[in-house]
C-alpha cells in the first residue's frame, strides 16, 4: 500500500492521461496531429548551421522552439537544447494531465526518460572553448549538460519527483523501454511516473557522429529524402525533438477523475544478434512476447507503427518479422516518421503519442512520401490518405542501432479524447 492509501494493481493496465510533444511537426500535441493527419512534412535543409561540405543536408527541425521563453531563465545557458525539450514537453504532458505535483506524495512520483546523445551540442561549445581559448574557458556545467541522465535530473527537481529515477540509453529502442520501466514502476508503489524521451544532435558534432551508422540519407530532396519501405529508400533523416507522457496507476487516475488517452497493454524487448553470427533478427519473436505480455492474439491488433528505418536491408528484415506474426498485409502499418525524421530516443516515445492519438480518433495515419513498395515488403503500408478504420489496440515498434529492439502495445480509452 502507498502512502496515499493506493495499492498497484498488477492486474490493471497503466494509463496514460497527459502527452506533450515537441516536433519537426510541431509545438504540441494539438498541432503534431494535425501535420500527421494532413501529411505535412517537417523536414528541410538544415538551418541549425551551414550544412554546406557534410554528406547529409536534410533534417527534420523543430520549428519556432523559443527556450527562453519554454524553460526557466538559470536553465537555458545550464542545460542542452535536448533537456530544453524534455522541459517543455514534461511540463505539457503534466498540463494535460491536470496533476498538481505539490498535491501528491513526492516520493511516488517518479521519472524515466531516454537518451541516445545526450547534450551534444552543449558539449561541441565547451571544447570550441578549450581548443580556442583554453581550459579556463570550460564552464563547470559541461560536466552536467552532456550527460544522459541530466534531463531526467532537470525534470525530476523541477517538479519534486523524488521517487525512482533513470535514463535509458537504448538509441531509437530507448523511447518503448522508458515506457516499459514506467510500467514496472508503477506496479512497484509508484503512483504517476513522468516518462518519454528527446534528443537533438543536430550541431556538427553531432551530424559526424550521426554519420558513422551508416544509415543516413544523402538524397537533398526533402520529399524524396526519407522513403521507409520504398524502392527508392535510401536511408533515414535524422531529427531532433520528441515527447513526454504522463503515466498513471488505473486507480490513481481514477481517484482524480483523469481523462486517458490509452492503457499500456504490453511490453518486450530483446537483442540482435551480431552480424555473420547466422542467427536470426529478434524482431518477431519480440512482438510475440509483447503480445503474450498483454494477452491479446494478432488478430486483435488494429495497426503497427513500424520502426521505418528506410534502409533497405533493415526495412525488409522489419516486414518479414511483421508478415511473420500477423500474415502478409494483414494489419495496416504506418510510419509518421517520415514527417519529421528519426529523432533517437525521443522518435519512439513520439510514436507511441501519435499511436494514442490514432486510437482515440479512430484513424491510422498515413505515411507520407512512399509510392512504390520495395521487393520482398509485403505489408499493407497506409499511403496516400488516412483510413477511419477505427483501431482499438496499437502495436508499436523501435530498434536502436546496435541491436536493441523493443515492442510496446496500446489500448484505446472507453471514450474518445482529444488533445487538450
Amino acid at each position: 500500500m502507498s502512502a496515499s492509501g493506493i495499492a498497484p494493481h498488477r492486474g490493471t493496465p497503466p494509463v496514460v492521461t497527459g502527452i506533450g510533444v515537441v516536433a519537426p511537426t510541431g509545438i504540441g500535441a494539438r498541432r503534431h496531429w494535425e501535420s500527421v493527419l494532413a501529411g505535412k512534412s517537417g523536414l528541410g535543409r538544415i538551418t541549425r548551421f551551414d550544412p554546406t561540405g557534410y554528406p547529409v543536408r536534410v533534417a527534420g527541425e523543430v520549428p519556432g522552439f523559443d527556450a527562453v521563453r519554454e524553460v526557466p531563465g538559470r536553465l537555458v545557458p545550464q542545460t542542452d537544447r535536448f533537456t530544453h525539450f524534455a522541459l517543455a514537453a514534461a511540463e505539457a504532458a503534466l498540463g494535460d494531465s491536470g496533476v498538481d505535483p505539490a498535491s501528491l506524495p513526492e516520493y511516488e512520483m517518479a521519472v524515466v526518460t531516454a537518451s541516445s546523445s545526450g547534450g551534444t551540442e552543449f558539449g561541441q561549445h565547451e571544447m570550441e572553448r578549450l581548443y580556442r581559448n583554453g581550459p579556463s574557458w570550460v564552464g563547470a556545467y559541461q560536466s552536467i549538460a552532456w550527460f544522459y541522465a541530466a534531463t531526467t535530473g532537470q525534470v525530476s527537481i523541477r517538479h519534486g519527483m523524488r521517487g525512482p529515477c533513470g535514463v535509458l540509453c537504448c538509441e531509437q529502442a530507448g523511447g518503448l523501454d522508458a515506457l516499459g520501466q514506467a510500467r514496472r514502476l508503477l506496479r512497484t508503489g509508484s503512483r504517476l511516473v513522468l516518462t518519454g524521451g528527446t534528443d537533438a544532435s543536430l550541431c556538427p558534432y553531432g551530424l559526424v557522429a550521426q554519420l558513422a551508422s551508416g544509415g543516413l540519407s544523402t538524397v537533398d530532396d526533402p520529399a524524396r529524402a526519407y522513403l521507409p519501405f520504398d524502392a527508392s529508400a535510401s536511408g533515414f533523416v535524422p531529427g531532433e525533438g520528441g515527447a513526454f507522457l504522463t503515466v498513471e496507476s488505473a486507480a490513481s487516475a481514477r481517484e482524480r477523475g483523469a481523462h486517458r488517452y490509452g492503457e499500456i497493454l504490453g511490453y518486450a524487448a530483446g537483442f540482435d544478434p551480431a552480424p555473420r553470427t547466422g542467427r536470426p533478427p529478434v524482431l518477431a519473436a519480440v512482438i510475440r512476447r509483447a503480445l503474450a505480455d498483454a494477452r491479446i492474439g494478432a488478430p486483435e491488433v488494429g495497426v503497427v507503427f513500424a520502426d521505418a528505418s528506410g534502409v533497405p536491408e533493415q526495412d525488409l528484415a522489419e516486414a518479414r518479422a511483421i508478415s511473420e506474426v500477423f500474415g502478409a498485409g494483414a494489419v495496416p502499418v504506418t510510419a509518421p516518421k517520415a514527417l519529421t525524421g528519426r529523432l533517437y530516443a525521443g522518435g519512439a516515445a513520439l510514436d507511441a503519442v501519435t499511436a494514442l492519438l490514432s486510437l482515440g480518433h479512430g484513424v491510422v495515419p498515413h505515411t507520407a512520401g512512399p509510392g512504390r513498395p520495395a521487393p520482398g515488403c509485403e505489408i499493407d503500408l497506409v499511403l496516400d490518405r488516412p483510413r477511419q478504420t477505427g483501431p482499438r489496440t496499437a502495436l508499436v515498434l523501435a530498434r536502436g542501432y546496435g541491436g536493441f529492439t523493443s515492442a510496446l502495445l496500446l489500448g484505446a480509452a472507453d471514450t474518445p479524447l482529444t488533445p487538450h
